[in-house]
C-alpha cells in the first residue's frame, strides 16, 4: 500500500519591521492554524529581514526540510521587495512579465480611477515555469513553484490580501495534493486557583499520550491545558478529547472556571448575567486595569456598574466611604481596608457585588512588614464580605495582573457557591495561577 505524502509545511514571514520588532508575526499563528484544520502541520517559522542573500538563505535552509514553503511579504513595487527575486535566484529560474498579472494590476488601479506607476510593472513579473495567484484587494499577484519536490507559495503581507489568496488558492491546493483528510481539534481549560506544577505533577499519565496530547502552558495569573486530537473527522476527534476532559475535570474541577475562548471576566459576566446580579469594582494599585478587563468583554454594561479608581486615600476616603480611622490606623494597604473599598463600592453604586483592591505593585514602596506584592483583595455581596491577602512576585506589571486575575477568580468562587468557608485571609504565593 502506497503512504500518503505528509505535509511539511514552513512559514517565512519576509521583511525587516518584523525582525527588529516593529510590527508582530501575525500571518505565523493564522496560516498555521489554517493548516492544522486540513491535517496538514507547520514544523518551522522563520523571519528574515529585507535582504535579498539573507532571504535566499532563509529559502535554501528551508528546501533541506520542508517540502511546503510559505512566505509572507516582500512582494511590493519597491527595491527593497526582494522576495520573488530572491526566490527566483535561489531556483535558478528567470523571472519573466505575465500579461495577465500586469492586466491585473492595471486593472486595480483603473477601479480607483488612477495611472499605473512604472514601477508596479514589476509585481507582474513572474518566476519562471510557476504561476501567478490573483489578489483582488491589492497590487501585489502571489506567486506559487514547484521545484524538487518543494511546494513554494509567495502571498502578500497586508492581512486583508493575504487571506483570501491562503484560502482560494494555497489551501485547495495542498488538501488536493496531500489529501487534507486528517482533522486536528484542540480544546483549551482553563485554570485559576492552583499552580502549574501542582498541575503537571498530577497528568503525567495523559500527558505522555500522543493522540490526544495533553499539554499545560502558563498565563499571567491563571493557566491552561490544551488537548488536542488528530483523526479522520472532527467527531473522531472528539470522541478521543472527551474523555480526557472528563478525567481532568474529575482531578482538578474546583480550579477550570472555562473552555476555549473564556476569560475569568467573560465567565464572571455570564454568572452575573444569570443571576441578575450586577459589580462595581473599587482599585487602588491596579489602578482601573480591573474595570478594563471587565469592560474588554462585549456586552459587559448589563452586568458591570462601574469602578472608581481610589488611588490616593483622599479618593479612598470621598469617592468610596473608607474611614479615615481605618486608614489611620491600618494603612491604605490592609485587609480593613479592601473590605471597606468593597462594600463602599458596592453600596454607592448600588450593585450587588463589590470588589476592592489595595496593595503594592512596587518597584518601590515596600517596607519589611509590607513588601511589594502584599496585595489584599475584598469581595462584597449578599452573603457578607470576605478578604483575601495575597503576596505575589513579579513585576509591577505582573502584580497588577495577577491580583486583578485573583480578583475576578474570587468573585467566580462566590457567584458559585465555592468560597473558602471559615477562611477570609488567604496567601498566594504568585506561582503563575
Amino acid at each position: 500500500m502506497a503512504v500518503a505524502e505528509v505535509c511539511r509545511a514552513e512559514l517565512i514571514a519576509v521583511g525587516t519591521e518584523i525582525v527588529i520588532g516593529q510590527i508582530h508575526n501575525g500571518h505565523a499563528r493564522e496560516i498555521s492554524q489554517e493548516l492544522a484544520k486540513h491535517g496538514m502541520y507547520v514544523y518551522y517559522h522563520s523571519a528574515v529581514g529585507d535582504n535579498e542573500a539573507r532571504i535566499m538563505e532563509t529559502f535554501s535552509i528551508a528546501s533541506r526540510r520542508s517540502n511546503v514553503v510559505i512566505a509572507t511579504g516582500g512582494l511590493g513595487p519597491t527595491q527593497d521587495d526582494l522576495t520573488k527575486e530572491a526566490l527566483a535566484k535561489f531556483l535558478g529560474r528567470r523571472l519573466v512579465l505575465s500579461q495577465e498579472a500586469l492586466a491585473d494590476v492595471e486593472a486595480y488601479f483603473q477601479r480607483r480611477g488612477r495611472p499605473m506607476p512604472e514601477q508596479n510593472r514589476k509585481q507582474a513579473l513572474v518566476i519562471e515555469g510557476g504561476e501567478w495567484l490573483p489578489n483582488p484587494n491589492g497590487t501585489a499577484p502571489g506567486q506559487y513553484v514547484f521545484d524538487n519536490g518543494v511546494h513554494y507559495f509567495l502571498l502578500p503581507g497586508p492581512p486583508l490580501e493575504m487571506r483570501p489568496m491562503l484560502q482560494n488558492h494555497v489551501i485547495p491546493r495542498l488538501v488536493d495534493h496531500f489529501g487534507g483528510s486528517r482533522k486536528l481539534v484542540s480544546r483549551i481549560l482553563h485554570f485559576c486557583g492552583i499552580g502549574e506544577s501542582d498541575v503537571d505533577a498530577n497528568i503525567a499519565d495523559l500527558t505522555c499520550k500522543d493522540n490526544p496530547t495533553v499539554a499545560p502552558y502558563a498565563g499571567e495569573g491563571e493557566m491552561v491545558l490544551r488537548i488536542t486530537a488528530s483523526g479522520p473527522t472532527t467527531e473522531a476527534c472528539w470522541d478521543l478529547i472527551r474523555p480526557v476532559e472528563e478525567e481532568l475535570r474529575r482531578r482538578f474541577g474546583r480550579f477550570i472556571y472555562g473552555v476555549d475562548d473564556d476569560s475569568l471576566a467573560s465567565v464572571v459576566l455570564t454568572r452575573l448575567n444569570a443571576t441578575g446580579s450586577t459589580l462595581a469594582t473599587a482599585e487602588s494599585c491596579t489602578g482601573g486595569m480591573l474595570a478594563e478587563m471587565i469592560t474588554d468583554v462585549p456586552g459587559s454594561s448589563s452586568a458591570f456598574v462601574g469602578g472608581v479608581v481610589a488611588y490616593d486615600n483622599r479618593v479612598k476616603a470621598s469617592a468610596v466611604g473608607v474611614r479615615a480611622e481605618t486608614l489611620a490606623a491600618h494603612g491604605a494597604v490592609s485587609e480593613p481596608t479592601a473590605r471597606e473599598l468593597a462594600e463602599g463600592v458596592r453600596e454607592r453604586l448600588g450593585a450587588t457585588y463589590g470588589i476592592g483592591i489595595t496593595g503594592i505593585a512596587g518597584p518601590g514602596g515596600g517596607t519589611p512588614e509590607k513588601p511589594v506584592g502584599l496585595v489584599y483583595i475584598a469581595v462584597a455581596g449578599p452573603r457578607g464580605t470576605r478578604a483575601y491577602e495575597l503576596r505575589l512576585h513579579g513585576s509591577r506589571a505582573q502584580i497588577r495582573i495577577r491580583s486583578c486575575k485573583q480578583a475576578l477568580w474570587r468573585l467566580w468562587q462566590e457567584l458559585n457557591g465555592d468560597s473558602v468557608a471559615g477562611a477570609d485571609t488567604q496567601t498566594g504565593r504568585g506561582e503563575k495561577g
